[in-house]
This record gives C-alpha cells, sequence and structure tokens, in this order.
C-alpha cells in the first residue's frame, strides 16, 4: 500500500510540473491565450465524449453549473492564463513555480476569512513568510528598468488571487451546502467549457487563434491534455483516496524544486543562490503552516 501511494505521490509531482515545461515548448508556435484555448477545448471534448460513453453527461441547472464554472474560469483561466503570460515574459519556469506555490499557504491563511474556521497564528506569520522568500527571489531577479521585467515577475501572483480565490468558494460552498456536489468528472466537464469560452475571446480578437501546427506543438498539446490536464489530476483524485487532503496538499510544495530541475534539463535555466534561499524561506513558512495544523487537529481530538 505505501509503496503504490508513493508511486502515486511520484507520478501526480511529475506530471502536474511538467505542465510548466510544456507550456514553455508549446509557446513558440502560438500566443498564450491561444494555446489554452487550444488545450481546453480538446479537454472538454474528452471529457464531453466520456461522459456520453459512460452515460453519465446532464445538465446540472444554472444554480449548479455556475458556480462550478466561475470556480473553473478563476483555477484554470486565470491560473494558467497568468502562468503562460509569465513564461511568455521569460520569466524561468522554476520562478513562476515558486510564485505560485503560495497559493496553499494564501488559502489557509485567508480561509477563516471567508469560512468563520479560527486561522491560527502561524498560518499568518506561514503565509508572510512564504511572501517573503518569493520576494527575495523575485526582487533579485527583476530588471526594475524593464517593464517587461516587472509585469512577469508579478503576474505568477494573479495565478495565486485566481485560485485562492477559487478555493475559498469551493470550501464555502461545502460548509453552507447550498449547492449539490458534482461528481469530478462532471465538475470538471463544467469548469473545462467555462474556461474555454472564457479564453475564446483573446484568443480570437488579441491573438487571432495564430497557431503553427508544427508536430512539436502537436505533441506538446497531447502531453498538456492527457498527461497533465487528466494524468495529474487523475492521480490527485486516487492520492485524495488514500490520504488525507493536507497530506496531498503538501505535495504542491515541492513544485518548486521538482520544476527547477526540469527547466534545468530541458531549457538550461540556471538556478542561482537566491533561489535557494528564497526556496528555503517559503519552506520554513510551509512547516509553520504545518505546525498549525497539527495543534488544530489536537485541539479538534480533544
Amino acid at each position: 500500500m505505501q509503496r503504490q501511494v508513493l508511486l502515486l505521490a511520484i507520478g501526480f509531482v511529475f506530471f502536474w510540473n511538467s505542465g510548466f515545461i510544456g507550456a514553455e515548448y508549446g509557446l513558440p508556435y502560438t500566443g498564450p491565450f491561444t494555446l489554452l484555448f487550444w488545450r481546453y477545448l480538446a479537454l472538454t471534448l474528452v471529457i464531453f465524449m466520456y461522459l456520453l460513453a459512460r452515460k453519465r453527461f446532464r445538465w446540472v441547472g444554472w444554480r449548479v453549473a455556475a458556480p462550478n464554472m466561475l470556480i473553473g474560469v478563476l483555477s484554470h483561466g486565470v491560473w494558467l492564463t497568468c502562468v503562460l503570460l509569465a513564461l511568455d515574459a521569460e520569466v524561468p519556469a522554476g520562478i513562476v513555480a515558486l510564485v505560485v506555490a503560495l497559493q496553499p499557504l494564501a488559502t489557509g491563511a485567508f480561509s477563516g476569512l471567508v469560512t468563520g474556521e479560527r486561522t491560527h497564528f502561524y498560518q499568518w506569520m506561514g503565509l508572510v513568510l512564504g511572501f517573503l522568500g518569493v520576494g527575495i527571489t523575485v526582487v533579485y531577479r527583476m530588471d526594475f528598468a524593464s517593464y517587461t521585467s516587472v509585469f512577469g515577475y508579478l503576474i505568477p501572483l494573479g495565478s495565486v488571487i485566481g485560485i485562492t480565490t477559487a478555493s475559498l468558494i469551493q470550501r464555502r460552498m461545502e460548509i453552507n451546502k447550498r449547492t449539490s456536489k458534482l461528481p469530478v468528472d462532471l465538475s470538471l466537464f463544467y469548469q473545462s467549457i467555462a474556461t474555454t469560452l472564457a479564453l475564446a475571446l483573446p484568443a480570437v480578437f488579441v491573438e487571432n487563434l495564430s497557431t503553427q501546427w508544427e508536430p512539436e506543438f502537436i505533441y506538446t498539446m497531447i502531453w498538456l491534455v492527457v498527461a497533465v490536464s487528466l494524468g495529474a489530476y487523475s492521480l490527485m483524485w486516487l492520492l485524495i483516496e488514500r490520504l488525507d487532503a493536507t497530506r496531498v496538499a503538501s505535495f504542491f510544495y515541492l513544485g518548486p524544486p521538482v520544476t527547477m530541475v526540469m527547466a534545468w534539463i530541458a531549457f538550461g535555466d540556471i538556478v542561482q543562490t537566491m533561489d535557494i534561499i528564497g526556496l528555503s524561506v517559503v519552506f520554513v513558512g510551509v512547516f509553520l503552516t504545518q505546525i498549525s495544523r497539527k495543534a488544530k487537529m489536537k485541539a479538534s481530538s480533544r
């Protein structure tokens, strides 16, 4: 059982973080909005065909569909658009992964304000240290004389805001139980189709759907759809079935170092001393949040 969980965890971390590398491979052939539009259009069609084949597709009504679609636009559309815009501005993939790794910290810290659950002092300290660690790395690398550089290094914060907001909406829905919870595959369909529709406008009117359909781009798209969007997502849910959600969430913190290694192998990105220092500070922040979670579990067990 332990070996199976270990293999699932390794597969999840690899496939999930390969999305940063795959996106960087695809960007020379199209723009950020168009790449995501094609990716989510393909993903929507794949899930739709699967649901039809399993006779699971159904319209759930706007009251249920709308919140899931909003979550999809925020957690997929906003999150990935900001990631790709940063990569398109030539921000190293490992640094983008480091910034967006703040999301679980931000969600934990702000969940108390949204859900009414108590937010511990250590959670706030962890979030502050997380931002400090990211700030050390980003400020050191940023060229303040270049607007593109400043924009590129700050735009991943939009990813953090988007997916944190989506997570808090999801958490509030689960607590209030005002909206019926959909099966994973049906929920992913509504999230995916909403993301596709949201990306259609900028992809068409900003980038004119301009795409070079080279074999390398097609292979990249297949990888992003099958391995990342479907594979990593499926492995995540298999892990959630075997482990508690907190332990699964901790795997996201492996993103920055794993992505840095992948980017070094794929593109020759150099890991600098300040990257390691910033990453270390972020991990201290993560450690503090883990302390608060353990304290909360002990308090609830009394």
